[in-house]
């Protein structure tokens, strides 16, 4: 299986694995960290699911959709590396990926 590595917010780094063909959210949701929200479950609706991801692996992942864009214009703690993590396909092709989850707003 892949690895996902995750920074809370207090700046506490985990590692864990994932299954192909759910989405980074769904990998730290299923691994018990209580702070991304994720209250629309995937539904790309509600920007609860806010990360940061590492610029190293921007390009192995899908071009951001208008929704999501249009979402994390919602936060006011969007960054160039802002992503909702439901739209963050997970896969052995990006093992390794780091990502840090963003603060609430």
């Amino acid at each position: 299986m892949a690895k996902l590595i995750v920074t809370t917010r207090e700046g506490a780094e985990q590692e864990f694995e994932g299954a192909d063909g759910v989405s980074v959210m769904e990998v730290i949701r299923d691994n018990g960290v209580d702070e991304l929200l994720a209250l629309c479950g995937g539904c790309c609706s509600c920007a609860t699911c806010h990360v940061y991801v590492d610029p190293a692996f921007a390009d192995q992942l899908p071009a951001m959709s208008e929704d999501e864009n249009d979402l994390l214009d919602s936060s006011e703690h969007r960054n160039e590396t802002s992503r909702l993590s439901c739209q963050l396909p997970f896969s052995a092709a990006v093992d390794g990926l780091r990502v840090t989850i963003a603060p609430e707003d």
